[in-house]
């Protein structure tokens, strides 16, 4: 079945030098698609990396720059405020520029801060550079699932859950080789993490060719009346900028209680994911377990995300509510950390499989974006605000986990507080895995107000 884009593609004539007009072949549509998910794959990749490697190293990281756990704590906070921040401002740059515009230079941000901030020299500058990369992975959060419902909207439950999985192995693989690699590199830990630059900076390449096609064609693209077929064309062409951020006429994401509980659920698992990114590989190694072995349970935590990211947003697409995946990722999230607490050690491969599985609710949440609204500006709209809202209300857990580590001196209440958020997770998940969409309950609040 073509794509929505196809469909624009073939609609649209290219302008050639003498005048004329010629729609694009299959072979060019069928290139471009392909790039398009080359692009996909790649930029999922690099989604994760900068957060991973760092909680690998952290403890290097904060004797190198003489951090307290409390700013250890703020440290790892830092991604979600980004997100929350940056996030929030996708749907107007992509109006403006472009979705796939807006994920190039996301991913040049990610890679400039990779490579300027083990370098930084004082925590100050440290956190700045992170910011910098964070903010292009914050965009690049927002406009992905808008990119899958444009481009691929008979096929979002398999295109999500593709870059879901290269999501997962790109976290995974960060988590697992960045110890070992900077044992190769010296063991330098300001090399262990700038290394990762180069796979941001290979993620610019496949969107390059599809940002100068956008420019090129809109360049030599006449002026058109209102109204006309070719006008239509031609806004159909620059839809990837309009669809992706306008909002349709009406809509009104605040109205729907849908919005609210996937805001809520996705920061809730926000907070569980970036308190186990930052935090678990120190949790074991206060433990006892050895740093490299640390990192390796971190992976298996981050690589269950790998088969399961594609499995989930399928088997999620074919039910007609999500609640009973968000119970059984719950469960196991709760099993993980009473682990944690009773046996953190002699159990620790087990429970970094059951708290991988329990993480497996992002690609679940960033499914029902795409489900819970019917166009593709109500997924822009719904995707911008759950990810910005949902990453607002998870700032707090990663630095309250910290300052509970140092006043305590031990795990036990930051796993209490990691189990009591799980709770109303897996509350709020049910809510927003019912059958309805945003624009529905929007206009429906609307039409009673």
């Amino acid at each position: 079945m073509a794509s929505e884009e196809t469909r624009t593609m073939t609609s649209t004539p290219i302008r050639s030098s003498a005048g004329s007009t010629e729609p694009r072949s299959p072979a060019t549509r069928a290139w471009t698609t392909r790039l398009v998910v080359v692009g996909i794959v790649v930029t999922a990749l690099n989604l994760r990396p900068a957060i991973t490697s760092l909680g690998a190293l952290l403890e290097e990281v904060r004797d190198g720059l003489g951090m307290s756990g409390s700013l250890a704590g703020l440290l790892t906070s830092v991604p979600p405020l980004c997100f929350a921040v940056f996030g929030v401002m996708a749907p107007r740059l992509a109006r403006r520029f472009g979705p796939g515009a807006v994920v190039c230079a996301g991913m040049a941000a990610i890679a400039a801060g990779l490579a300027v901030r083990p370098y930084a020299g004082n925590t100050a500058g440290f956190l700045a550079a992170s910011a910098l990369a964070l903010m292009g992975i914050a965009v690049s959060n927002v406009l992905m699932p808008v990119i899958v419902k444009r481009w691929f909207p008979d096929r979002v439950g398999s295109m999500t859950g593709l870059y879901s999985m290269a999501l997962a192995l790109g976290t995974s693989a960060a988590a697992a080789v960045t110890v070992p690699m900077t044992d190769v590199l010296g063991g330098s830990w300001q090399s262990g993490l700038a290394v990762w630059a180069g796979l941001a900076a290979a993620a610019v390449l496949p969107w390059l060719p599809l940002v100068r096609a956008r420019d090129a064609e809109a360049g030599t693209r006449p002026a058109r009346r209102t109204g006309s077929p070719d006008a239509a064309g031609a806004r159909a062409d620059s839809g990837s900028a309009a669809a992706a951020g306008s909002e349709p006429d009406g809509l009104r994401i605040t109205r729907s209680r849908t919005a609210w509980a996937l805001a809520v659920f996705f920061g809730l698992q926000a907070t569980a994911a970036y308190i186990t990114m930052g935090w678990m590989a120190q949790i074991f190694r206060d433990a006892g377990v050895s740093a490299g072995t640390a990192g390796l349970l971190l992976a298996v935590t981050m690589v269950m995300g790998v088969p399961l990211a594609f499995v989930i947003p399928r088997l999620a697409t074919r039910l007609p509510h999500q609640g009973p995946i968000v119970l059984a990722l719950g469960v196991c999230g709760l099993a993980g950390y009473a682990g944690l607490y009773f046996a953190p050690a002699g159990g620790a491969w087990a429970w970094a499989l059951l708290l991988g599985v329990s993480n497996c609710a992002f690609p679940l949440a960033l499914t029902m974006v795409g489900m819970r609204a019917r166009t593709g500006a109500g997924v822009a709209k719904l995707s911008a605000f759950a990810q910005s809202t949902g990453y607002l209300l998870s700032i707090p857990g990663p630095l309250l986990v910290g300052v509970l580590y140092q006043h305590s001196g031990g795990w036990g209440l930051p796993l209490a507080l990691m189990a009591a958020l799980m709770v109303p997770q897996m509350a709020v998940g049910v809510l927003a895995g019912r059958d309805r969409t945003v624009e529905d309950e929007a206009a429906a609040q609307g039409a009673q107000g």
